[in-house]
């Protein structure tokens, strides 16, 4: 059925695959919201501060 370079091959294509998978997981549902929530919340911190210096 399978020679032994072809299941490691498969083997390989599995991995990348599921490593593939799962950074694209984590990418989605940790890494950009984190840093659209501390893009968002820098934005707000500049908009006080022009604000503040505008009153003065």
């Amino acid at each position: 059925m399978f020679e032994f370079d072809q299941y490691l091959g498969f083997l390989s294509f599995l991995t990348i695959l599921t490593i593939g998978f799962w950074l694209m997981i984590f990418l989605l549902t940790f890494v950009i919201p984190y840093w659209l929530t501390g893009a968002f919340l820098e934005w707000l911190q500049e908009r006080k501060e022009a604000k503040q210096e505008i009153k003065e």
